[in-house]
């Protein structure tokens, strides 16, 4: 039978979440600003670091570990 292992509380669940949202509005704001200064390619790769984080902290919060 399996069972989950829910390991953090939900004080950490909402800072994860609030990392998680902050995290994916920078993305979303260095994505932009990438874009309309016409930034070249290589430079955007930089997105893959918050973007990353933020899945990171609304998947650990959703998933509650």
């Amino acid at each position: 039978m399996p069972s989950e292992a829910i390991n953090i509380g939900p004080r950490e669940r909402t800072k994860r979440r609030l990392m998680g949202i902050v995290a994916l509005a920078a993305g979303v704001g260095l994505a932009f600003v990438f874009v309309v200064t016409g930034a070249p390619r290589l430079l955007r790769l930089i997105i893959f670091f918050p973007i990353w984080i933020a899945g990171l902290g609304l998947m650990q919060s959703r998933e509650k570990t």
